[in-house]
């Protein structure tokens, strides 16, 4: 495993220790917001409006990186904003200031993910960038399948405390902040050190990018507005009538599977090509969403969630590593930037569009919708797309 570098180690513990201490929070996240009197609607819209926060920032930070041949720097104050967030969500409880909250969160990924992205680009060969890419998701997604299990420990003794939960999810995120101090800039990375740009300055990287790379984001998007927030399939796990353990240890079994699957998976891309790897995750997922649309057994879900999981591990880390071997590479951190900016813009409208459509079809004609149109967008990344080799 020579391909897995230090500077790969360190971002992978780091994603590990942040994945802890937001993953502890996620699964109890929606049953804590309806608690305080948040609506299924007003939850999509706050998923979607933190995700749209990421997204612009993801973009303008990407591009700065790139501007200042800087890394690092982004990636410690990026994981610092998130560490310091979790405890503030235990202070307020107005929904203005839960906004305020977590969309701090999302601008310290916003800040981080881009310079985090193109460090694990700069580790990598394009033969081997689904495997630097996939064991880096493994280690983050490892963070996942901690996180919550930590959370169901702490309820089992002290069921629906959630806010001290928030509390001690600071302790990992502090631990993360810590890990980056272990970074280490490159020395040929060669920026134009311009530190003065337009906050949407990036959206003109579109005009000059390849046209595969134009290809590869508009299929990806359209994907993204009919995949929202992970929260729904939690919720439709709640309505199915399971209780607050089985839908945190869904949630746990979903992310193992994601965890053990991601590596090897990455591996497999590299030998296979990103682009078919990427469609068979689109019919997982496919298949996910139809199968929870029609189904409220408690182990036909668990069999979603693991098919879930192995969607994630084929898709998210190949979908990121096709994006860098398709860019220069004085141009990833920007690349990867703006296609997380119209991304997140685009979950917040999945987000919001999916809440609405719950609220007044069901979950089932929600989640049908968004399986319904994963087949046909894999239909596009298998026809419209032309096979590259290695992308």
């Amino acid at each position: 495993m020579k391909y897995i570098t230090r500077s790969v180690w360190v971002l992978s513990l780091i994603s590990l220790f942040t994945d802890t201490a937001s993953e502890m929070l996620y699964p109890i996240m929606p049953i804590y917001l309806k608690s305080i009197g948040f609506s299924i609607v007003l939850i999509g819209i706050l998923e979607g409006v933190a995700e749209a926060t990421a997204g612009l920032s993801k973009g303008y930070f990407g591009q700065l990186s790139d501007q200042m041949g800087r890394r690092v720097p982004f990636v410690q104050i990026g994981y610092a904003l998130s560490a310091l967030s979790k405890p503030m969500m235990a202070f307020f409880i107005h929904p203005i200031w839960i906004f305020f909250t977590r969309t701090i969160d999302r601008f310290g990924k916003g800040i981080r993910t881009g310079a985090r992205d193109a460090l694990l680009s700069d580790e990598a060969t394009p033969d081997t960038k689904g495997k630097v890419f996939g064991f880096h998701r493994s280690m983050d997604t490892f963070g996942a399948v901690l996180g919550p299990l930590l959370a169901l420990l702490y309820l089992y003794f002290y069921p629906e405390d959630y806010l001290t939960l928030f509390y001690i999810a600071f302790i990992p995120g502090v631990l993360a902040v810590a890990a980056s101090f272990f970074l280490q800039e490159k020395k040929l990375l060669l920026g134009k050190k311009n530190t003065s740009i337009p906050f949407l300055a990036f959206l003109g990287y579109w005009k000059k990018s390849p046209v595969d790379y134009r290809k590869l984001v508009l299929g990806l998007l359209a994907f993204t507005l009919f995949n929202s927030s992970d929260v729904f399939l939690l919720l439709k796990a709640k309505a199915s009538g399971l209780n607050d353990t089985w839908i945190i240890g869904l949630y746990i079994f979903y992310n193992l599977i994601y965890a053990l699957a991601a590596f090897p998976l990455g591996i497999l891309a590299d030998k296979i090509g990103l682009k078919k790897m990427f469609s068979i995750g689109l019919l997982l997922f496919a298949i996910v969403y139809l199968g929870m649309a029609t189904t409220c057994n408690a182990y036909a879900l668990a069999a979603c969630f693991l098919l879930y999981g192995l969607y994630a591990a084929a898709t998210e880390g190949v979908s990121k590593a096709w994006i860098s071997n398709i860019s220069a590479k004085g141009d990833t951190a920007t690349a990867i930037g703006i296609y997380s900016a119209f991304q997140s813009i685009c979950t917040m409208l999945a987000s919001s569009l999916a809440g609405l459509i719950w609220w007044q079809f069901g979950a089932a004609a929600t989640l049908a919708l968004s399986g319904a149109m994963a087949l046909v967008i894999a239909g596009y990344f298998i026809l419209a797309i032309p096979a590259v080799a290695k992308t």
